[in-house]
């Protein structure tokens, strides 16, 4: 994987790219989440660079090497996804295979909902349809009580980075790499930029409905999961127009750091190489 960056709405923002200026491979998108950046899919890329694929991991803005912006508005999920879209228009890819887990399954969703011409197939990671998300229940409003807790200012940055028991450790004690997400999240403005994504989206979610996709879709939940229930998953079919496909793991919820090689066989399943070239 090599690393580049381009700029959108006036930030610089990093990605990975496994094969820059190679055309004829299909593309697949990978979309990280919370408290992760584009690393964690580093389990991924030789399986799918072997398969054939080219394989983009941004750094969303923010996160990883990607600026920080000043605003929370800057972190509307909208816009989000727009730097993802001028990601695949500065490379001059026309379509790609999207892969999201935990937030980055929720842009993945809304890239395949508002931009749908440039997405040939959705796979979403442990999150479901942002509707069926807001939808789901009591139980998942009670599992995704951090949320709330996110948007309040300064004090969770306060309370999180403390060695307290609300700190950030004690919420995602079972994440494989806490000791790196720890230290990572101490740089100035890291921590505060990865909670701007809830705090410019979570209650727009809850309260909006969010149109269906005709997008092929993959859902994929693991059954020790402590942020999310299954039927916030099994829901999304309701808002699809298209095909859907949905795996039960064994496991919690990083997925793709916790069970890379059973993530990878399912990956290998339904991202069926084309022959379409990846060119505008």
């Amino acid at each position: 994987m090599q690393r580049h960056s381009f700029e959108h709405r006036g930030f610089k923002l990093s990605y990975l790219d496994s094969a820059p200026q190679d055309n004829d491979r299909p593309v697949v998108l990978m979309l990280h989440g919370f408290p992760d950046h584009a690393l964690m899919w580093a389990g991924q890329f030789e399986a799918l660079q072997g398969a054939g694929f080219r394989v983009l991991a941004p750094d969303t803005l923010g996160c990883g090497e990607s600026e920080i912006a000043p605003q929370v508005s800057d972190y509307d999920r909208n816009l989000v996804v727009s730097d993802f879209v001028a990601l695949l228009d500065h490379l001059g890819i026309p379509r790609a295979k999207v892969v999201g887990h935990d937030w980055g399954a929720v842009l993945a969703w809304l890239m395949a909902v508002n931009h749908a011409d440039r997405v040939q197939q959705l796979i979403a990671v442990s999150v479901g349809h942002p509707t069926a998300y807001a939808r789901s229940g009591l139980k998942q409003k009670l599992m995704g009580w951090y949320t709330l807790f996110f948007q309040l200012r300064r004090i969770p940055e306060r309370v999180l980075m403390s060695n307290g028991p609300l700190s950030l450790r004690k919420l995602i004690p079972l994440h494989p790499e806490i000791d790196e997400v720890m230290q990572r999240m101490r740089a100035p403005g890291r921590f505060t930029a990865a909670l701007n994504l809830y705090r410019a989206n979570i209650l727009g979610m809850l309260l909006t409905k969010l149109d269906k996709t005709a997008v092929p879709t993959v859902g994929i939940w693991s059954d020790k999961d402590a942020y999310l229930t299954e039927s916030q998953m099994l829901g999304s079919r309701k808002y699809l127009q298209g095909e859907w496909s949905y795996e039960r793991l064994s496991g919690g919820h990083w997925i793709p750091l916790e069970q890379p090689q059973v993530l990878n066989k399912l990956l290998l399943k339904y991202l069926e190489p084309d022959a379409q070239p990846a060119r505008m």
